[in-house]
């Protein structure tokens, strides 16, 4: 007859004292370790729609749609595939938002009855276009970031500091309305980097 270990011994009478190692899940709702890395999540006040997660994803599991259509309401959806996450945490690492407008979760228990409508997250952000050619520039939360970030260097490029001025709600908007001579004046607009210099080339001829 085999006879059980000193060790095996000691373990079952820790068993019978303090009860098992398992958790009572799902009688009652598991607390991962505070170091586990679980689904990331958007910040939506943090998050200022740059797209550094989605190019550093390894998985592909973060991506965005620009709704252009509406041009008084253009905006960028995020999107974050909680199916296809890996949660290696390379977003929250690459987020330039000082790593909060994205971050890693404890939230591990991440299954659903319809994958269609309930395996992703998305947030919105407003997006800034090209007062010329309409193109996207850039989320406006991302042009306030840079001119933010520089301090007054934003006042040598025209779409920082009037982003920022917009922002502040201390620019006259009938002053940018009123002017269409694709010319001189349409270097005080926010333009895209296409129109800057075609505008630029403009005003030296």
């Amino acid at each position: 007859m085999k006879y059980p270990k000193i060790r095996e011994l000691v373990e079952a009478i820790k068993a019978v004292i303090k009860g098992p190692y398992t958790s009572k899940f799902p009688q009652e709702p598991h607390k991962p370790h505070p170091n586990f890395r679980g689904q990331p999540k958007f910040n939506d006040n943090k998050c200022v729609g740059c797209l550094a997660c989605e190019e550093v994803c390894p998985a592909s599991a973060i991506a965005h749609r620009d709704i252009i259509d509406d041009k008084e309401n253009p905006k960028r959806v995020m999107i974050h595939y909680t199916d296809t996450c890996i949660f290696c945490g390379e977003c929250e690492a690459a987020c330039i938002s000082n790593h909060e407008g994205i971050k890693l979760s404890n939230d591990w228990e991440l299954s659903f009855f319809d994958r269609k409508n309930d395996s992703y997250e998305t947030i919105e952000k407003e997006l800034q276009l090209c007062e010329v050619c309409g193109e996207v520039i850039a989320c406006k939360d991302h042009l306030k970031w840079i001119a933010t970030k520089i301090g007054e260097l934003a006042y040598s490029n025209p779409t920082l500091y009037l982003s920022r001025l917009r922002s502040l709600g201390i620019i006259d908007e009938n002053i940018i309305s009123a002017l269409k001579d694709q010319g001189r004046s349409d270097r005080v607009k926010i333009l895209c980097a296409r129109c800057r210099r075609e505008t630029t080339l403009t005003t030296k001829e």
